[in-house]
């Protein structure tokens, strides 16, 4: 049996800092499993954020009106993407669990890793408008955020200063993540670790590394899936009108972003649902 491979995309400037403990422990825990891991550590490789046509090699296919997700498709199509672009898809290409090691900077990822995002995963080698999130180009894969915060755990309740963890999260697991097929594993979360003493920070690490023992027989958290969706423009890419109508007699929305107005499913961003939950909603899709 071939080796399964996890690859770390790491984004923090101190090697002495509380996410490289994080992923130090990721690395040990995983190899001890027998993983093969991969660190992409996108500050020490002066990984280059903006996206422009420097990504692509040879003659652009409209120099006229330059439109990055299209030259990037034919330039991945033809083999032609920069080699730093080239070599980071490889490794996502051989990773069976891709993990987003980060500090929440402005309730998102800091900018190199949001350059990681908008360049490796081009149109075509992560997503098209006929492979998308169920159904998307990384469905047999899975990948996860494993995030530090500068805030408490209260602040990001739905009743706190910063609003539900689950919205900030939302765009990110959603939006990136699941939009090109990914299985979402739940986030882990390390609340406040620089404003938390020695002994709290040698816990989530303790943590962390139980965590890792399961890691990857986790069940992923639940999206709408496509099959709930009217797929075509006439249709506006809308819930099918039977789904609205089983929908109403339901407290909670579908997902944080499909709350069709309802409160939002509890904590649907940070832990997986449980058997009963995800019957109910594959009971929509028949």
């Amino acid at each position: 049996m071939a080796q399964k491979t996890v690859l770390i995309v790491y984004a923090h400037q101190s090697p002495g800092s509380f996410n490289a403990a994080v992923r130090d422990a990721a690395m040990e825990e995983l190899k001890e499993q027998g993983y093969r891991v991969l660190v992409s550590d996108l500050y020490a490789m002066n990984f280059r954020a903006n996206a422009t046509q420097d990504d692509i090699i040879g003659d652009l296919k409209n120099p006229e009106l330059f439109q990055y997700g299209e030259e990037t498709m034919h330039a991945w199509m033809e083999g032609r993407l920069s080699e730093d672009i080239a070599a980071e898809q490889k490794k996502v290409e051989v990773a069976e669990l891709i993990i987003f090691q980060f500090p929440l900077y402005w309730f998102s990822v800091p900018a190199i890793m949001k350059g990681w995002m908008d360049r490796v995963l081009t149109q075509g080698f992560a997503f098209s408008l006929e492979q998308m999130y169920n159904n998307g180009i990384f469905k047999d894969k899975k990948a996860m955020l494993s995030v530090t915060t500068g805030a408490t755990q209260t602040m990001f309740r739905p009743d706190g200063i910063n609003g539900d963890i689950n919205v900030t999260l939302w765009p990110l697991q959603n939006g990136t993540l699941h939009f090109c097929g990914f299985q979402v594993l739940a986030p882990q979360i390390f609340w406040s670790p620089a404003h938390c003493p020695p002994a709290v920070r040698t816990t989530m690490l303790d943590g962390w590394r139980a965590r890792l023992k399961g890691l990857l027989g986790e069940k992923p958290l639940t999206f709408a899936p496509c099959e709930l969706f009217d797929l075509s423009f006439q249709g506006g890419f809308l819930l099918w009108p039977k789904v609205r109508e089983e929908r109403e007699s339901q407290p909670y929305g579908l997902t944080t972003g499909h709350h069709l107005g309802k409160p939002l499913p509890p904590d649907n961003q940070i832990t997986a649902q449980s058997a009963v939950e995800s019957s109910a909603n594959a009971d929509c899709r028949k």
